[in-house]
């Protein structure tokens, strides 16, 4: 099984070359790194290839949701390129989750991705989960739930917010993956729910997904020192 690295820095630059420079300038060499839909889509297979290359661990973050046959398609070309994390919406349902998991069987060489669930997006909140999905069931509660579907159809962790990490962990023992993640009095630009690198910690997240404290430091490479400490910190103090 593929290794879960403690923080994923999120490339969310608008062009590969633009990430590229960012890390070789910035002494960010072979740190873990999460690729989503807006630079995947512009760079394709070739950037990933090159990020293998330079070391980087990569959570490709992509969100699958479609039909099961094509999510199991979509995987299996998704795992022949060597990325070490993948993910669905679990809103799909079952037979999407059971069929990307055979899809990544079908593609990866030698080990398999790990498989992650998206459960709620941490840009919404409840107001947004009740009136606007029209759905009764609060954002926990559909974590939960979610959660539970995943376990149940081979996914090997899920996607939530620091707030419902330890009941994940304690419901299903899953790898938890948490985004959202903001320096203490930093911006949350489009994010609701929201927390430190130390709280994520404490709340038994497994890895932490950070783009901007990162991108807008003065000093990249200690920010993300910084966070890394201030994370396995809080995981520390949740373990004494």
């Amino acid at each position: 099984m593929k290794e879960l690295k403690p923080v994923y820095f999120a490339l969310d630059f608008s062009s590969g070359s633009e990430a590229l420079a960012f890390i070789q300038s910035h002494d960010l060499e072979g740190v873990p790194v999460k690729v989503g839909m807006e630079l995947f889509y512009k760079e394709g297979a070739p950037f990933i290839a090159e990020l293998k290359r330079q070391n980087h661990d990569i959570f490709l973050d992509l969100k699958l949701y479609d039909i099961p046959e094509t999510v199991r398609r979509s995987m299996r070309n998704l795992a022949a390129l060597g990325v070490d994390i993948v993910n669905v919406h679990a809103s799909g349902g079952s037979r999407m989750i059971e069929a990307a998991r055979q899809g990544l069987k079908e593609g990866a060489f030698g080990e398999q991705p790990l498989l992650f669930a998206v459960t709620v997006l941490t840009s919404m909140d409840e107001w947004t989960v009740r009136r606007e999905l029209n759905v009764e069931a609060s954002p926990k509660e559909m974590v939960s739930h979610y959660s539970r579907l995943a376990k149940a159809h081979g996914a090997d962790g899920v996607v939530c917010s620091v707030h419902e990490a330890a009941m994940v962990k304690k419901e299903t023992g899953l790898f938890t993956l948490t985004p959202g993640i903001r320096l203490p009095g930093g911006d949350t630009h489009d994010q609701k729910r929201t927390s430190t690198p130390e709280e994520a910690g404490i709340q038994a997240s497994d890895a932490i997904v950070t783009g901007r404290p990162i991108r807008d430091s003065s000093a990249p490479a200690d920010t993300y020192q910084t966070i890394k400490g201030d994370f396995l910190y809080g995981k520390q103090t949740a373990d004494s």
